[in-house]
């Protein structure tokens, strides 16, 4: 039971660290020098965590087992990183921005799946797309 909780556990937990460094970013740095810097300790962290974690592989072994979605995944985490320096610089409150940003993404993953993977949408999942769409219209008000 707790291989089911604790990756949430984990993606909660860094949420809230994320949201309160992103909302903190000083804004007279450039976004993408503070990105560099954001990358290269994840890049460190990651590269240490290998050796600690993968008994015996060879980390150039496993880079090649890689394919395009790790490349597109790092373009893309930029993109979501950019996105929230750049709410909050905007004025986002940090109450305001996570939630509408989640709640519009739960929304459009509901409609991805269907449409890429096939999976059924369900009148619960409308009725909650209905709700969602209610709800960012309060929090936005």
């Amino acid at each position: 039971m707790w291989s089911m909780f604790y990756p949430i556990l984990i993606i909660v937990v860094s949420n809230i660290l994320y949201n309160i460094c992103t909302k903190s970013t000083p804004s007279e740095v450039n976004a993408f020098a503070a990105l560099s810097v954001t990358y290269l300790i994840a890049a460190v962290v990651c590269f240490v965590t290998f050796f600690i974690t993968a008994k015996g592989r060879n980390i150039f072994t496993e880079f090649g087992k890689t394919n395009w979605t790790t490349f597109v995944l790092g373009v893309v985490i930029v993109g979501l990183e950019l996105g929230y320096i750049l709410a909050f610089r905007n004025g986002w409150a940090m109450n305001t921005a996570s939630v509408t940003a989640n709640i519009t993404l739960a929304v459009a993953l509901i409609v991805v799946a269907a449409v890429f993977y096939k999976e059924t949408i369900t009148p619960k999942q409308i009725a909650s797309m209905v709700l969602c769409g209610g709800g960012l219209v309060l929090i936005n008000l």
